[in-house]
């Protein structure tokens, strides 16, 4: 362990949209339950009285039918609304805990446990995991040991503890469970190393940890060099407390059945933009460039298939929702051919700049645009996305996603908010 640096707690949301649906629902506990992708296409999220049943991440819905009858399974579509809403109140609970956090995904996050010795960590990581169910009734389990790396594999180690806490960090102990994980397990270790590791003859976690490093900076380079410190104890893979700025925003939808016609499609478009404006608002950038793209069913035998895409520069950088809308119309009016089914369409926006290297006469945004716009995104985060919104105003279509098991917006939407009723 590098010279002062404090301990990493690895916090991860047990099941977490499954966890979501239960907080809202308690009938849920207990029972078999899934969520579904995009278009309630695959199985995405899993309870353990699921896994339990044999259903694996990724299963098409499609093909378990007998499985879900038989065992009552209960089937939601993504309510990604309310996930993250969720993720939102559990990441701001962890912040009582330490300011120096990383939030990894939208289900995890790395905590900085500086200031807290040894003997204390199993306690800090189970009043971590009471805190967190008090307050969200998201259960979590909580991983902790020198580095992030080691961290993780703590982690996986705590969901199957029954206090949800494991500690990692007397060096036999770290080289036994290590020699139990294997090596494409290990966090940072992806299919195709694991194959280059294999043909050295590393197979387990602890093997990697012993690796040669200069073969491994050969083969797997920096990062991989990093990796092997961390399993050895010393943290070199700091906690990202400050998230970067994207540089670049995509937004894009399988249609829930075949669309034809270039206006089911701009409709489309038009929430894609929408939804992308308000990601570079947040985060204060303007886009040089647009790409726009259409595409029918490539897995489709019977359909005629096609596929394009343009690109086009913006000739005065703006993240006012209007004027982009306006440049992805365009630009689909130059791709799009009659005739074809689409099945999936899509914006792509790069080259992200900071809206203040913008000077103003290029920038192009008077004040009017620019109050308009700021009272959109109030308005839209106060009482709901697309409260107000620009473009065709139909709200379903063909073109709409699939999602025929949504529960509701319990905390997103004032018409949604659960109700209590009392004799």
């Amino acid at each position: 362990m590098k010279k002062g640096s404090p301990a990493i707690a690895l916090v991860d949301c047990n099941n977490f949209y499954v966890s979501c649906e239960r907080v809202f629902d308690p009938s849920l506990m207990n029972v078999p339950v899934i969520i579904l992708s995009n278009n309630d296409g695959c199985v995405v999220s899993r309870s353990n009285e699921a896994k339990t049943l044999g259903i694996s991440m990724g299963t098409p819905v499609f093909k378990i039918p007998d499985v879900i009858k038989k065992n009552k399974v209960q089937v939601f579509s993504s309510n990604y609304a309310l996930y993250q809403d969720m993720s939102s109140r559990v990441m701001q609970t962890l912040k009582e805990f330490s300011q120096e956090m990383e939030i990894y995904s939208i289900d995890e996050a790395f905590l900085s446990l500086r200031g807290f010795g040894k003997d204390d960590l199993i306690s800090i990581g189970e009043k971590i995991k009471k805190t967190v169910y008090k307050w969200t009734g998201i259960p979590v389990s909580v991983g902790i040991s020198p580095t992030k790396t080691l961290s993780k594999v703590a982690g996986d180690i705590a969901k199957k503890k029954e206090n949800g806490v494991f500690c990692v960090f007397d060096s036999a102990q770290t080289n036994d469970i290590l020699s139990k994980t294997e090596a494409v397990e290990v966090w940072g270790i992806g299919g195709r190393q694991a194959a280059k590791l294999a043909v050295k003859g590393i197979f387990t976690a602890l093997d990697l940890k012993n690796a040669d490093r200069k073969w491994v900076q050969n083969n797997l380079t920096v990062t991989g060099v990093k990796t092997v410190l961390e399993l050895n104890g010393i943290s070199c893979i700091d906690l990202e407390t400050v998230v970067p700025d994207k540089k670049g925003i995509a937004c894009s939808r399988s249609f829930g059945k075949p669309v034809t016609s270039i206006e089911e499609i701009k409709k489309a478009l038009s929430e894609y933009v929408t939804t992308a404006a308000e990601k570079m608002r947040r985060q204060k950038t303007v886009p040089l460039s647009l790409t726009v793209f259409i595409t029918t069913d490539r897995f489709s035998e019977n359909a005629s298939q096609y596929a394009n895409w343009t690109e086009m520069k913006i000739s005065e950088p703006t993240a006012y929702t209007p004027a982009l809308i306006k440049y992805a119309y365009s630009g689909l009016e130059k791709i799009y051919r009659k005739g074809y089914q689409y099945k999936k369409a899509g914006v792509v926006f790069t080259g992200l700049i900071g809206e203040d290297d913008v000077s103003p006469p290029f920038f192009g945004e008077d004040n009017k645009r620019q109050n308009l716009i700021n009272t959109v995104d109030v308005i839209n985060k106060k009482m709901g996305k697309n409260t107000v919104s620009f473009g065709p105003s139909e709200r379903e279509g063909n073109w709409k996603m699939r999602r025929n098991f949504l529960s509701k917006k319990f905390t997103t939407d004032w018409n949604e908010l659960p109700v209590v009723y009392c004799d």
